[in-house]
């Protein structure tokens, strides 16, 4: 899922956390992405030291397709140790023991090459700041989605993102020859959403926001499965975040409006 979204990000391990970030100014878009996975989910035994005890953290960079190559060798192990180790440079070392046809065992082991991140600049990858939306909804099936940006795509590089708090969401793509919009009806709004929103605000306002179409189809090409749970927040002209929870994974990502 990461690996569709960013070339190189950011991996922050603390004791009880795994976070994957992309920050601004990583992603020269103005794009970033915060995914965050508990780690007692993950790991039966997790041992960790970071640079003090008041700074119990590691922040290391690094490619994340060459993390996804190593773990998919990983799918059907028995059991995986993840270290941070040093062989002439830092390295993730990942050491995974697969069972043979013979219920023999074997190791394989992936060093991952990591840059380790100074102190000084972790103040970069903090978590990101949600700005009040004026628009809260629930996503369709990201698939159905999906079909949809993509046929999109071959007409306009733009993509116009609208919702209101009465359920509805509309893609649309507006060119000198031809005005497409497909329609999503009765999604609903988060409870809290629709608590927070203006006294004033019409249910059946839309909020707009203009956003580059691939950066759109690039997160929704990213989720091979549908979340539990997919939450659009709209903040007018701005910027849209989405928030979407796979089971124990947490994803955020933002894309900023077309300016």
């Amino acid at each position: 899922m990461v690996a569709k979204l960013a070339r190189a990000c950011t991996l922050r391990i603390s004791p009880r956390k795994l976070h994957f970030i992309l920050p601004d100014s990583a992603a020269g878009s103005g794009v970033s992405m915060w995914c965050e996975l508990p780690q007692e989910n993950f790991f039966s035994e997790f041992q960790m030291e970071g640079v003090s005890e008041e700074n119990n953290e590691i922040y290391v960079e690094l490619m994340s397709e060459n993390l996804a190559r190593a773990l998919k060798t990983a799918q059907n192990a028995r059991a995986l140790k993840v270290k941070l180790t040093n062989k002439h440079f830092p390295c993730l070392t990942i050491s995974i023991e697969l069972v043979s046809l013979s219920s023999s065992s074997r190791m394989v082991t992936h060093d991952i090459p990591v840059k380790v991140i100074p102190r000084k600049l972790w103040k970069n990858l903090q978590e990101p700041t949600i700005p009040d939306s004026d628009v809260s909804i629930y996503l369709p099936v990201l698939k159905t989605m999906k079909s949809v940006v993509e046929k999109m795509k071959n007409i306009s590089s733009h993509l116009i993102i609208q919702a209101n708090l009465n359920g509805d969401l509309n893609l649309k793509i507006e060119t000198e020859l031809v005005c497409v919009t497909t329609h999503f009806k009765d999604l609903g709004n988060p409870p809290l959403a629709s608590e927070n929103a203006s006294q004033d605000r019409n249910p059946e306002q839309m909020a707009e926001v203009h956003v580059d179409i691939k950066k759109f189809l690039q997160l929704l090409a990213g989720q091979q499965v549908n979340p539990t749970r997919a939450v659009c927040n709209v903040v007018s002209h701005k910027m849209v975040h989405f928030d979407l929870l796979h089971e124990d994974v947490s994803l955020q990502y933002f894309i900023p409006a077309l300016s």
